[in-house]
């Protein structure tokens, strides 16, 4: 949730601001219910204040007039009460539904703004026809998606030999490697609850792409984002055990409602993935240097795997919802002919703090303040998977594993 201290302060810059990332959101209405909330509760309190004075001038003896002006508050302060109830209620589910405020120097627009600022290796290039995952794994007996649609549905997939192999060997990398940045491990269960959803900013927005377990209430994560999120929910945290470094290895669950392009098939967009995930929790001084942090980590995983890669910072209509400033970083598919996107690494602010609770102290007798968290994929795994599978393809439709991960994994076995 975005802090309301700005929102009153400077309404037109904040409003703009939210216009700019997310065009239907309408955020003059919030401004507005805010401040009726705000009118009739000083309404309410002022009712409560004169009904407590009428009550202590009857204890000398109750008048008939005493009796008839305390009748007439009271049903007054019955129907402001009602009328708080009812804005309250509005103003939380539109608060609920306002994204973060993104940072001013982002570009303006949608997805076609993004700015690309860094770029690492060249396209390979290759003297055959390139095939694409599909063909390729197929070939190979590395998976079988008609055996995964008849055991679960479409947009599930089955891993088979040196798949299997290649999922675990690239966890395993990531892990170390993020562990080598200073991140800690983290194996949390892949079922959460609503208010773990609402505290990462998955609800309500987005309730209807998360898969639910109705008879107990619970949910399959979409993200490790989502657990990481709660680790520490209603903490108030000492500033010297700050930043906090996260990283966790997880299934995740999306129900990716929507349709998509016949091109996004085979492991490019799937309702059960690996991802392995960075979360950080940090002094708001702290932010954008854990951010910087969050992006080399990724990007030394694509580097020790040889991949081409580009990093774009995100326009501010293509910033997830809870993300101030999101950096992508996309890595080059020569099946697809396109760069697409292996992690986002977000900067959320305050705003999963707020959600969550979590909060930090510099000295035991200081007030409490928000931390900030952020959130970064490092990486998606199959997608990864078909960057290896398409970047090291040979003439005769081998793949070649590059060497990295051939140590100390089950290809070595």
């Amino acid at each position: 949730m975005i802090d309301l201290a700005r929102l009153r302060t400077e309404p037109e810059r904040i409003v703009d601001l939210l216009k700019k990332k997310e065009p239907s959101f309408d955020a003059a209405a919030l401004v507005d219910l805010d401040q009726s909330v705000r009118k009739i509760s000083h309404e309410v309190e002022a009712l409560r204040q004169k009904k407590n004075e009428l009550a202590k001038v009857g204890k000398g003896g109750i008048t008939q007039e005493v009796r008839d002006q305390s009748i007439a508050l009271g049903v007054e302060l019955k129907g402001k009460e009602d009328a708080l109830a009812l804005v309250e209620k509005s103003f939380h589910t539109l608060y609920l539904s306002c994204p973060n405020v993104p940072e001013s120097d982002l570009p303006e627009g949608g997805k076609e703004a993004n700015k690309v600022v860094k770029v690492v290796g060249q396209k390979p290039t290759f003297d055959f026809t390139v095939k694409n995952h599909v063909d390729l794994g197929t070939a190979l007996g590395w998976f079988d998606f008609q055996v995964a649609a008849r055991i679960t549905g479409s947009g599930f997939a089955l891993y088979k030999g040196d798949a299997v192999k290649m999922l675990y060997a690239l966890t395993t990398l990531m892990l170390k490697n993020n562990m080598k940045h200073g991140f800690e491990p983290v194996l949390p269960s892949t079922v959460v609850n609503a208010k773990s959803l609402e505290v990462a900013s998955n609800f309500p927005k987005f309730k209807d792409q998360v898969y639910a377990i109705t008879e107990d209430g619970l949910y399959m994560t979409p993200t490790a984002e989502v657990n990481l999120a709660n680790l520490y929910r209603d903490h108030i945290l000492s500033s010297d055990k700050l930043p906090i470094r996260m990283t966790s290895w997880t299934s995740c669950f999306r129900r990716e409602a929507g349709t998509y392009g016949a091109h996004e098939r085979g492991l490019i967009r799937i309702h059960q993935f690996e991802k392995v995930e960075l979360y950080t929790i940090c002094e708001p001084n702290d932010s954008q240097t854990e951010q910087d942090r969050m992006v080399a980590c990724a990007e030394d995983i694509l580097q020790q795997l040889g991949l081409h890669y580009r990093i774009s910072l995100l326009a501010m209509q293509d910033c997830s919802f809870p993300s101030a400033k999101t950096y992508d970083i996309e890595v080059w598919l020569p099946g697809q002919n396109a760069y697409y996107e292996v992690s986002s690494v977000s900067n959320c602010t305050d705003f999963q703090a707020r959600r969550g609770m979590i909060r930090y102290k510099k000295h035991v007798d200081d007030k409490s303040q928000l931390t900030h968290t952020l959130n970064g994929s490092s990486l998606a795994l199959p997608r990864l998977m078909v960057a290896i599978m398409e970047v090291y393809q040979q003439a005769d439709g081998s793949v070649v594993i590059p060497d990295v991960l051939k140590k100390d994994s089950l290809f070595s076995a």
